[in-house]
């Protein structure tokens, strides 16, 4: 498999990193590097490119723009596209999930997290991949969206790693029997983190949740009450809750 991606990034010390790390591996080719919406508008016409790494903050415009110049130039085959930014603000995730974007990055980058997302997008062996032919929405935004919806920040550490626990659960669902042996573990080595700090911020994570009082709209969630306020479920009932519920509206 080799991908070719087009880095969009306006700092040029991030860009060039970009570059020097992707120009290393033999699975993805970098295309080419745009500093702003125009030239990757035109980029994207001579190279198309399989995917665009995408950073909000543009100079003249932002990667929001980009994508709506993306959608009206009709393409065969679209690109897909991976955003970023130093802002993880809940709106603009929001906003990034409503417009196709397959993943949302907050910064400072972690390349190796980075190059796995690309590949799953075009692993063809990869429960993602799978997800991503139904005309529905993307695994990785459904649960984006619940966390929104109940109050989780994206900003916090416990957001992404609850989010690659849901994850791994809703491929490997036995794997919650086994949550401290084999779940943190698994979440930890993708992050180069420890099982304990994984475990801890999913904790802060969920306590978050609760504390803004939002739990009626996850009770909205399933069309009946589950929790109340007092009654906050522990780290591997919330995990497995939220896995089953995507695995029913997939079979569904």
């Amino acid at each position: 498999m080799n991908v070719s991606i087009l880095i969009v990034e306006d700092n040029l010390g991030l860009s060039r990193s970009l570059n020097n790390f992707f120009s290393k591996d033999k699975s993805i080719d970098v295309a080419g590097c745009a500093s702003n919406v125009s030239e990757a508008e035109e980029m994207i016409k001579l190279l198309s490119p399989d995917a665009i790494l995408l950073d909000v903050i543009m100079p003249g415009s932002d990667g929001f723009a980009l994508i709506d110049k993306i959608n009206k130039l009709n393409l065969s085959k679209p690109p897909q596209i991976i955003m970023y930014s130093s802002i993880g603000h809940d709106a603009i995730i929001k906003k990034a999930a409503l417009m196709g974007v397959k993943y949302f990055m907050v910064k400072p980058l972690d390349m190796d997290v980075l190059k796995s997302r690309i590949l799953e997008l075009f692993n063809p062996m990869s429960e993602i991949a799978d997800i991503r032919t139904y005309p529905s929405k993307s695994l990785d935004e459904k649960i984006t969206n619940i966390f929104l919806t109940i109050g989780i920040p994206a900003h916090i550490k416990g957001f992404t790693y609850l989010r690659e626990a849901i994850r791994v659960v809703y491929a490997q669902p036995d794997i919650i029997n086994s949550i401290t042996k084999q779940l943190y573990p698994k979440v930890a080595d993708i992050f180069n983190t420890s099982p304990s700090k994984v475990e801890r911020a999913i904790r802060h994570a969920i306590e978050v949740a609760w504390t803004r009082g939002k739990i009626e709209n996850l009770n909205g969630i399933f069309g009946f009450k589950i929790y109340s306020r007092n009654d906050k479920p522990t780290n591997g009932e919330f995990i497995a809750l939220i896995a089953d519920r995507l695995i029913m509206d997939k079979t569904a």
